[in-house]
Parts: structure tokens; C-alpha cells; sequence
């Protein structure tokens, strides 16, 4: 397979790289902006130029770009730090890259012709009401109840880990509306505003210092049944597009911790009295760190050659989740290693690489849970990838209600 641009991907690349040029904010612009807003601004130029979700159709905020097409965008842009910390695309990456999917997938045209635009522009941001506490990482076992009053659901219960939550316009949540069937079978999909009488959000204080995360609590919100995805006990079947859109991001990043910025940095550093790339060890290992992202970018254009046909993404998607949160962790690790004692500084003016080292250590086991743990994913590969038996589900075909509980 050519992996070369073709003319016209070559001129689209150009095109693209002449824009990014011309249009990148400098630090005048972002200067006393937080990130939310400079996310806001970055997103509404991209949107306003038809950069912004290139390969949505234009209806819907795009311009209707191939999957390939996007990946040179990505590529381009991916070259510039929007802000010092490189997040802002962080803000927009659920509602971009899973309540979307989703939302294209499930909901009514109007729905998307109202707020898909709005969501492309950065107008609005969007979060995934997911997990809970009781959950772990089995979704099909969330315990959030909404109960049918005419046109109108009613909600009950608390959804945890939910990213951005605090600063969210809407969500999509999936509920449990019928205990009395088993629990992949009582679940529905709804999308919601955050704003709604109800709803309340308070952040879980993280290892960095951060607040990214969320408790979120829901007493007697009400959300429209015109808000469904998807038929009644549906849920589950609407969830897995979300996830397996989600599984396809997470790990797949880094935040700027990739291969080539540790191989950089170890060209930088002495081991002793010679500099750390002369050190067997370190070069075994980042020899092993550049397999396994050359693995993870091929087995990427797995899911590119079934978003080109329409598709959504595979179960081999996790493959990316399960070999590249860990390898984040082990980079990270690693970097810290070779900058020895000011590798225990995080601070964005005085750390090498303004702390990217730093957050990624900090931040990288979460990524580990984040969309299903290392454990999920493995039986996902091997169930769902490789055809081996299924693991064992005590609580298969029960009725939710009936099955026993420690508490």
C-alpha cells in the first residue's frame, strides 16, 4: 500500500498548511484567555474558514472532507500549540469525536441540523454521562433510572468521571428505563441540557492539581422524550457507537508525548558523562517505543479504511486504547527518569517541554480506565478480534433487579 500523498492530497495538504499559517492566534490574541476560551476562538476561526469537523457534511457544520483528508488536516494542525498546555482541542474532543457520531448516527435530522452547527462552531460544548459509581467499567450495569410521565422522562441518580461536565452545554447519557429485563436489554439513550433544573456538578480535585473530572448528580431532571436516541430499551445498541468512536481516540494522543519527543529529549541528556541515546538500555527502549507506535499508527488506518466506507469503527479499535495508554505511561515514566531530579518539577515556565512530561505521567493511568480498562479492552480483542470463547457472565440473561448486589 502507497502511504504517499496523492496531487490531490498533496495539494489539499498545502492548502491546509498555507491557512494554519496565515490564521494560528499568537500569544496576543490568547493572552488572558483561559482555555475555554481560547479553545472558543481557535474553533470558531477553524469553523468560519470551513476547517472545523472537515469531514461532516456541510449541513451539519463540515465541509464534507474524506477520512484521509481529515487525517492531513490533523496532521497540519497537529504541528502548532494552540495554547502553552496544547489542550484546547481537549474541550471539544467528546462532543467532536463521540456525542457526534452519535448523534449523526441516531438522531432526527432536524436534531442534527439544530445542533450539530453549534457544536462545530464552538458555540457549545458537549460530555458523556457514562460511568458510575457502581459500575466500574460495566456500563450495562448503571443503576440512573428515568421513569416515562407523558411526553417527559424523569431522572434519578449519579454519573461519575465525567469529563468537562463542569463547563458543558449538553450531554448524552444512556439510563436504565426497565429493571425487569437483563441489564443490556432495560437501557435508553437520551441527550440533555446541562443547564436543566436538576443537575447538579462538582469536580473531583485530580494527582495534578487539576479538576477535569466530574461527580454529577441528577434529582428529578426532566428531558423530553423528542431527546431519545434510539427506540426504548435501545440504549445499549446506541451506546456502542459512542464507544467504539471513543475507543478509537483514547490512547491515541498523548498529550504531545509521542516517540519522537522522548527520542528528542534523549538526545538531549547525559547518562553519566555521554548523552543517554549512547546507553544500550535506553535505546532498547525507545526501539520498543517506536514498534509499538508504528504498530498502533497501521493498525490505525484499519478504522481510517472503515470511516472511507461509511463504517464505524471495529472492535479492533482497542487495540490502539489497550497498547497505547500504557505506552504513554512507560514514555512519560521514562522522560522523568532521564531528566532526573527536575523531572519532580511541574511548573509550565521552568519544566523541560513546559511539563508535558510531567502531566503525561500524571495523567496517563487514567487513560488506562478511561473508556474501559486494560482488562476490557483485553476481552474485547479476544472475544470480539480473535473468536475466543466469551469470559463468564454469571449474570447473564437475569433480570437487572434480580441480580444480587453487596449492598
Amino acid at each position: 500500500m502507497d502511504f504517499n500523498d496523492t496531487p490531490e492530497e498533496a495539494k489539499f495538504r498545502q492548502e491546509a498548511r498555507q491557512w494554519l499559517a496565515a490564521n494560528i492566534p499568537d500569544k496576543k490574541e490568547l493572552a488572558g484567555l483561559d482555555t475555554i476560551a481560547a479553545a472558543k476562538l481557535w474553533q470558531k476561526r477553524k469553523y468560519d474558514a470551513g476547517w472545523a469537523c472537515i469531514t461532516w457534511p456541510e449541513a451539519h457544520g463540515g465541509r464534507g472532507a474524506t477520512p484521509i483528508e481529515k487525517v492531513i488536516w490533523e496532521q497540519e494542525e497537529g504541528k502548532y500549540n494552540i495554547t502553552e498546555d496544547n489542550i484546547t482541542e481537549d474541550v471539544f474532543s467528546i462532543g467532536h469525536g463521540m456525542c457526534a457520531p452519535t448523534m449523526m448516527a441516531w438522531a432526527t435530522e432536524e436534531q442534527n441540523s439544530k445542533y450539530l452547527p453549534r457544536l462545530a462552531s464552538g458555540e457549545d460544548i458537549w460530555c458523556q454521562l457514562f460511568s458510575e459509581p457502581a459500575g466500574g467499567s460495566d456500563l450495562a450495569a448503571l443503576r440512573t433510572r428515568a421513569e416515562k410521565d407523558g411526553d417527559e422522562w424523569v431522572i434519578n441518580g449519579q454519573k461519575i468521571w465525567t469529563t468537562g461536565a463542569h463547563y458543558s452545554d449538553y450531554a448524552i447519557l444512556v439510563l436504565r428505563t426497565d429493571p425487569t429485563v437483563p441489564k443490556h436489554q432495560g437501557l435508553t439513550y437520551f441527550f440533555i441540557d446541562m443547564k436543566s433544573p436538576g443537575i447538579e456538578v462538582k469536580p473531583i480535585r485530580q494527582i495534578s492539581g487539576g479538576a477535569n473530572f466530574n461527580e454529577v448528580y441528577l434529582t428529578d431532571v426532566r428531558v423530553s422524550d423528542s431527546q431519545r436516541l434510539g427506540a426504548v430499551g435501545q440504549g445499549w445498541q446506541v451506546a456502542i457507537t459512542t464507544l467504539m468512536n471513543e475507543r478509537a481516540s483514547i490512547g491515541s494522543g498523548g498529550g504531545g508525548v509521542n516517540f519522537d519527543r522522548v527520542f528528542e529529549l534523549a538526545g538531549k541528556v547525559n547518562i553519566g558523562d555521554k548523552p543517554a541515546l549512547e546507553d544500550s538500555g535506553v535505546r532498547r527502549k525507545l526501539a520498543d517505543w517506536y514498534i509499538q507506535e508504528a504498530g498502533l499508527k497501521y493498525n490505525g488506518y484499519r478504522s481510517l479504511s472503515a470511516l472511507s466506507r461509511g463504517e464505524t469503527p471495529g472492535p479492533e479499535s482497542s487495540i490502539g486504547k489497550l497498547v497505547g495508554a500504557p505506552k504513554l505511561q512507560d514514555m512519560s515514566s521514562f522522560a522523568l527518569d532521564l531528566l532526573d531530579s527536575s523531572g519532580a518539577i511541574l511548573d509550565h515556565e521552568f519544566s523541560e517541554d513546559a511539563g508535558k512530561y510531567q502531566n503525561a505521567f500524571l495523567n496517563s493511568p487514567g487513560l488506562r480506565i478511561a473508556g474501559g480498562t486494560d482488562e476490557i479492552m483485553a476481552n474485547i480483542i479476544a472475544e470480539r478480534v480473535l473468536g475466543m470463547p466469551q469470559d463468564v457472565r454469571v449474570d447473564k440473561g437475569i433480570p437487572f433487579n434480580e441480580i444480587p448486589t453487596s449492598g
